[in-house]
């Protein structure tokens, strides 16, 4: 069986997407390629959202924001975008979920952590129906 690819994008790449795939490499290790972009990415990923993950024992700082590629999108089993509208490219046969999660950008310590905390149930819940465990 190949690997399962998973692709998460957002806005800028800074917050969701990059705590997201800060998430899913945590939990399946390498069982599943992981991926992150943004339709506009920003020139840095949040500071506050890197501090977050810290808290739970993930280091995002070595993460940069890429802009979305079709290549990327194109070689992902699963897209789930955040907030990113119709800039999310759409390819047919592609399994998508659209998660609404709140944007971390210029929000305190305590949103980001709820936000942090909500995407680690959905990527967990992601990863088993992806791993079958």
């Amino acid at each position: 069986m190949t690997k399962p690819s998973v692709l998460f994008v957002c806005v800028h790449n800074a917050g969701r997407s990059q705590m997201a795939a800060g998430w899913l490499r945590h939990l399946a290790g390498d069982s599943v390629e992981v991926r992150s972009a943004g339709s506009e990415p920003a020139d840095r990923i949040n500071p506050v959202a890197v501090a977050a993950m810290r808290e739970v024992g993930i280091d995002l700082t070595e993460q940069i924001p890429v802009r979305l590629s079709w290549d990327d999108a194109r070689a992902s089993d699963v897209i789930v975008t955040m907030g990113c509208g119709d800039a999310c490219p759409v390819f047919p046969g592609k399994r998508y979920e659209d998660w609404k999660l709140t944007d971390p950008a210029g929000q305190p310590i305590e949103v980001v952590r709820r936000v942090r905390d909500e995407i680690r149930v959905r990527v967990a819940a992601l990863l088993a129906e992806l791993t079958g465990s």
